[in-house]
């Protein structure tokens, strides 16, 4: 399972490459009433991108890409050059399509506050900012009452979660659609083996055991005229505000699989990790390896290991092991307890899930179906990934619900580029980190 960091690194080029699968024709569809549904075939559906990095632009070409009658025309990013990046590329990709590119000069906003201008243009938004910005990008796209697709996590500290979660009921008595980028739930494979997870092939689940191991990931040099503020949000993945640590920027895919199969959230958090091998004041505060012990209310427990290490084995992956079997996510495999294949995921068969989620998503709003309500569960499962990175830094155990309820808060108290953000370095230029037994969260 390595399509998300290739993604995530890849220029343009391999992002095409793996989105062709289900690119097919671009065949026009119903769409938008009063009510935010669609019903006339010259109806259009219009889309707006909030966050114009690389997960956004490809977020955005991935929704041009499906069979309904779609425009971008809207775009916001807190910065100019990458918004303009962001069309060119989105241009370049769509080629004969590129007339679904319908965004006006003047409906490319910039600055803290362009979420609102350009969420009030569309009848969808695309949320792919850097994750601290989402509760409040995805309290006003409710709001306003428009569909979401929001990519993980939704958060990055506790009070965020909440936000989140209120909004998301919110949604619901609006039966507004929301898909969140856990992708895998998407996926044909996983769809099958939870299928069959169900139906006890491997009987009762005694245990997960969850990856997210690969190399270094990219840094984005400070320049002379940044501030502090527009460096850390140029370098948005090395500070906790913005990121929430790569256990709950990227490890989320794999615990959102334990909880998905478990049908549950863990009740506790317990583990370590530390800053071994990236250390650099260009790497800000998080850490470089999480270990995790989650335990759920049955007893059951979802071990779960993250590291960024250069020149280290990788293993993205899940595997789950019951009374009659176990399951190997990444492989497509059920095999019993001797080895025996039980049931082998054909992958000829298997789909692009970035691609489906946009598909599955624009289909039903087309058809004016209230089908996805997938922000409670991204909630809770960013929160599992959150309490794991509060045990890490702290050495603490770590309730679920004690975590839900603190309050705890790491946004700064004013967003503008000459402000202060959470977290400023030393006078060497080295920021301060959370060590564990020193930072203290509920003890």
């Amino acid at each position: 399972m390595q399509e998300e960091q290739q993604e995530f690194h890849a220029g343009r080029r391999d992002f095409v490459k793996q989105s062709s699968m289900l690119a097919g024709g671009l065949l026009a569809m119903p769409v938008l009433s009063q009510a935010n549904f669609f019903s006339g075939a010259g109806d259009v559906i219009k889309i707006a991108l909030i966050g114009c990095g690389g997960r956004g632009t490809g977020a955005a070409v991935q929704a041009l890409r499906t069979k309904q009658n779609v425009q971008l025309v809207a775009m916001a990013d807190a910065f100019a050059d990458r918004l303009n990046d962001s069309y060119n590329n989105i241009k370049e990709e769509l080629g004969e399509n590129a007339s679904r590119l319908n965004v006006k000069e003047e409906h490319k906003f910039t600055g803290f506050d362009a979420y609102q201008k350009a969420i009030a243009l569309a009848d969808v938004v695309i949320l792919a900012t850097p994750p601290g910005f989402r509760p409040i990008h995805f309290e006003e796209a409710v709001k306003q009452g428009k569909h979401i697709f929001m990519e993980k996590p939704v958060a990055t500290d506790p009070a965020g979660i909440k936000r989140v979660l209120d909004a998301a009921e919110i949604a619901k008595s609006k039966k507004l659609n929301v898909v969140v980028g856990l992708q895998r739930r998407y996926q044909a494979s996983y769809r099958e083996l939870f299928k069959r997870f169900n139906d006890g092939i491997i009987g009762d689940l005694l245990s997960i055991n969850v990856w997210w191991n690969q190399g270094a990931l990219w840094i984005r040099p400070r320049q002379p005229q940044y501030t502090e503020m527009e460096y850390q949000m140029r370098n948005w993945y090395y500070f906790n505000w913005l990121c929430g640590d790569h256990i709950v920027e990227q490890h989320i895919h794999n615990l959102d699989v334990g909880n998905w199969f478990m049908k549950d959230y863990p009740v506790t958090a317990y583990g370590m990790g530390g800053r071994t091998v990236r250390t650099g004041k260009d790497t800000g505060e998080i850490y470089d390896h999480h270990a995790v012990e989650y335990r759920y209310g049955n007893g059951v427990i979802m071990n779960s290991e993250c590291r960024h290490w250069k020149d280290s084995a990788s293993r993205v992956d899940e595997e789950l092991t019951g009374t009659k079997g176990r399951i190997i996510c990444d492989r497509g495999l059920i095999q019993d307890h001797k080895g025996k294949v039980l049931f082998q995921f054909d992958k000829k068969q298997e789909n692009q899930p970035y691609q489906n989620e946009h598909d599955e998503l624009f289909a039903a709003i087309a058809k004016g179906e209230y089908k996805f309500w997938d922000a409670e569960r991204g909630a809770k499962t960013t929160l599992t990934a959150i309490i794991g990175r509060l045990a890490t830094y702290s050495g603490e155990v770590i309730p679920f619900d004690k975590a839900l309820n603190s309050g705890l808060n790491l946004q700064p108290a004013t967003y503008a580029f000459d402000a202060k953000p959470p977290v400023m370095p030393d006078a060497d230029g080295f920021y301060p980190y959370a060590k564990p037994g020193i930072t203290r969260y509920f003890s």
